[in-house]
């Protein structure tokens, strides 16, 4: 069982310290630019109720929500079925790790990040710092580890989230009347509940109550714990990480994390969102959102299929398999990666349109994936008169690209030219590739020697002074709005 001296020793004896001016000089692991692709999931308790979003546990205790006066309705009062009753209903009867995998590798992830804890504080991995565990408890199984375990058979890099953070105020309205959480003070470290305090301005970094010291060292324990255990190639944590009181456990955290990739001899990095840690010490991450051009950095998005949840529910508004291959290929045109989150149903089970969806991107990378993989920015990232929203939380609409968006990637001396929407127009003109003409000159200008469309080998194209006119080879049985590829060689 780990403890804080061993927590300390593993930081002092390096290479990295829990300083800023340390942690910064982390490199992004080499595999990571070239995956591009990657499968998040969120599945666990709240997933139980399928009922809204994946903050149930939190909701259900906030009179005037939905989720309190469906689980009345539904469950019975608050005192008598509490979010803790939902335990013995998860018991993950359909869960499939292999079945999952082969999923995720169909669809051409080559990562995979499963939520280890949830701000509902279920652990669902082993664990010896709390018995509210899906090894314990429901299923009674080591979730996390056979995830692991068929990941890392299935040739995918293995990583985790953990978003136990905010559950230092996460399960506190439970206490403003007669619940469950009331009846089980006084809580103590380990208690399924503890500490349920009064919910802060979440947004404030400097909001009280603040995180105490031992809350703080229990969040570290549990995430030392979970790397020990797992060795995930990546960890990622939610938003409540910037507050204040975190900032010198996260520094501690991270150089414990870092030194044990340098023992393993296998680079590891931390994914954040915002202000979450210190530029360069880990790797930045925009939440459904992505960012206005290509960056010297590399970055990742994570979004989901739906606009509305990260968790499975029986409301879900899913996006289009267009909107999802326009988002990867955008993201990847701006040196960012895609974690794409599908959210498995409460009996283990992926439900038909998610298999779908995934299973739709499989199929457009088993044809397109060459100008995706491996690939980085080309001098431009885009072209076209619709402009991809910037920031986080940018994914609540669909943008109608037309057949002159284009996005551009680069590989092996060629550029790759992905036009987003096609609409089964007969010609696709790319301007940036105009032929010189009256003494001005297009973006690019050199000599192009080729054009193929990816999947369908060479097609028909002249350079003019509007632009590269391809004339597109059909593709039977693929959607007109899906992208479409285009390897551009040149001299």
């Amino acid at each position: 069982m780990i403890d804080l001296n061993a927590i300390d020793e593993v930081v002092r004896r390096g290479p990295y310290t829990d300083t800023w001016e340390s942690l910064s000089r982390v490199e992004v692991p080499d595999w990571f630019p070239d995956a591009k692709f990657g499968i998040f999931t969120h599945w666990g308790l709240y997933t139980v109720p399928e009922y809204r979003n994946e903050w149930y546990s939190r909701n259900m205790y906030i009179e005037g929500y939905p989720e309190f006066d469906h689980h009345r309705a539904t469950y019975g009062p608050q005192s008598e079925f509490g979010y803790k009753d939902f335990i013995p209903m998860f018991t993950a009867e359909r869960f499939d790790p292999n079945e999952w995998l082969d999923l995720f590798a169909k669809a051409g992830a080559r990562y995979y990040f499963p939520v280890a804890e949830h701000h509902d504080g279920f652990q669902m991995y082993r664990s010896d710092l709390s018995h509210w565990n899906t090894a314990e408890m429901g299923p009674k199984r080591d979730i996390l580890g056979e995830l692991r375990e068929a990941t890392l058979d299935h040739g995918l890099h293995f990583a985790a989230s953990n978003h136990r953070a905010e559950h230092w105020w996460f399960m506190g309205h439970g206490r403003d009347f007669d619940s469950d959480v009331r009846a089980a003070e006084p809580m103590r470290r380990g208690d399924f509940y503890w500490p349920a305090n009064p919910e802060p301005d979440n947004q404030d970094l400097f909001s009280v109550p603040e995180p105490d010291a031992e809350y703080l060292d229990d969040w570290l324990l549990r995430v030392c714990e979970l790397i020990d255990r797992y060795r995930p190639e990546m960890l990622y944590f939610d938003w409540w990480i910037q507050h204040r009181a975190f900032k010198p456990y996260m520094r501690r955290l991270a150089a414990f994390y870092y030194n044990r990739g340098a023992e393993w001899g296998v680079p590891v990095i931390i994914c954040y969102k915002q202000d979450g840690m210190a530029w360069g010490a880990g790797l930045y991450d925009v939440e459904r959102g992505g960012l206005e051009t290509a960056t010297p950095y590399v970055w990742q998005t994570d979004t989901a299929i739906a606009r509305n949840s990260w968790c499975y529910t029986k409301s879900l508004e899913y996006k289009t398999l267009s909107e999802l291959l326009i988002t990867l290929v955008d993201t990847v045109s701006k040196n960012g990666n895609l974690l794409l989150n599908v959210g498995p149903r409460a009996d283990g089970s992926i439900a038909p349109h998610d298999r779908e969806l995934l299973e739709g991107i499989g199929l457009w990378l088993g044809t397109n994936g060459e100008g995706i993989y491996g690939t980085r920015p080309w001098r431009l990232a885009e072209e076209g008169p619709t402009k991809a929203a910037s920031g986080s939380f940018a994914d609540q609409s669909a943008l109608a690209y037309t057949p002159a968006d284009w996005r551009f990637t680069a590989k092996d001396g060629s550029v790759y030219a992905f036009c987003l929407n096609p609409q089964g127009a007969e010609t696709l003109t790319l301007a940036a590739f105009a032929a010189y003409h009256d003494g001005i000159m297009a973006p690019f200008h050199g000599i192009v020697r080729g054009v193929e469309q990816l999947g369908s080998g060479s097609v028909p194209y002249e350079r003019t002074d509007r632009g590269l006119v391809i004339t597109p080879a059909a593709r039977p049985g693929v959607a007109p709005d899906l992208p479409v590829g285009f390897r551009i060689s040149v001299e």
